[in-house]
């Protein structure tokens, strides 16, 4: 079997889209993402074919309160100024790392404890990148 490399064009992305929009009435869901939406042409992103765009963000103090109440149970404890401050501030974990975390231990303690160190973890990481980058 011989396999030929055809490049991909708007146009027949676009078919193929909409034909999957037509053989499938509304019983079906279709999950595009990106992480630079502004270099997506208009024509994929128009009504029709593109009709919810969800912003998939960093977590944010309120997200981590959220998670936090329904993994462990706690709606206050003792490190959450310290996640919360480092959530405040520059460092960028999503969600997922934090539920990931979360969900290691039943333990409030020894899981926020966990999440602690991991965050300063990826702190310290990004600082070593940024510091790589600049030289």
């Amino acid at each position: 079997m011989i396999l030929v490399s055809v490049p991909v064009t708007l146009s027949g992305f676009l078919n193929f889209i909409d034909g999957l929009w037509s053989s499938c009435g509304d019983q079906r869901i279709i999950v595009f993402t990106t992480n630079h939406k502004e270099k997506l042409d208009p024509a994929l992103l128009r009504p029709g074919r593109m009709d919810v765009h969800i912003n998939m963000s960093y977590c944010t103090v309120s997200g981590f309160r959220l998670m936090a109440s329904n993994y462990l149970g706690v709606s206050n404890h003792d490190a959450f100024e310290k996640i919360e401050h480092l959530i405040g501030g520059s460092l960028e974990i999503t969600p997922a790392e934090v539920g990931e975390q979360l969900l290691r231990f039943r333990d409030p303690d020894v899981a926020l404890g966990g999440l602690l160190q991991y965050m300063d973890l990826k702190k310290k990481h990004e600082i070593s990148e940024d510091l790589q980058f600049m030289n």
